[in-house]
């Protein structure tokens, strides 16, 4: 009796562990970064939280402190930070709502979603120049 003959093997892909120095050269799809940019954003505007809550609770105290909190906020560095928050609340709306489309299984292939993942920059982006034009004065 002849024993059958071993199948030839297929040549299989080796995947490799990329090293945290090699994050910057690795190339991400469109739809990663947001992904990354919504878990990002969400997570400044949940540690932000409580303090933006308690500024405003400051501003409604009295007329005096309103105008404490106001000229706290007008320096340069304030600024970058409200606008920082006003990025991550405009990316993770836009995002959330990308991906409440992809939940009713609206955009799942791959040219669609990577359109969609690109149009959350296009429409996100334009809103924070907006929201950075009003905040540091230009209208």
């Amino acid at each position: 009796m002849s024993t059958p003959a071993a199948a030839p093997r297929k040549v299989r892909p080796e995947f490799r562990n990329i090293h945290v120095t090699q994050i910057v050269q690795y190339r991400m799809p469109p739809a990663a970064m947001v992904s990354i940019m919504h878990r990002i954003s969400g997570a400044a505007l949940f540690l932000a939280l409580p303090f933006l809550l308690w500024m405003f609770d400051l501003s409604l105290i009295s007329e005096g402190t309103f105008e404490r909190m106001a000229l706290a906020a007008s320096g340069w560095f304030v600024k970058i930070v409200l606008l920082f928050l006003a990025w991550a609340f405009l990316h993770h709306l836009v995002a959330g709502i990308r991906y409440l489309i992809l939940d009713l299984h609206v955009g799942l292939e791959l040219p669609t979603a990577r359109k969609s993942a690109l149009a959350v920059y296009a429409i996100s982006l334009p809103l924070t120049l907006l929201a950075a034009l009003k905040l540091f004065g230009a209208f």
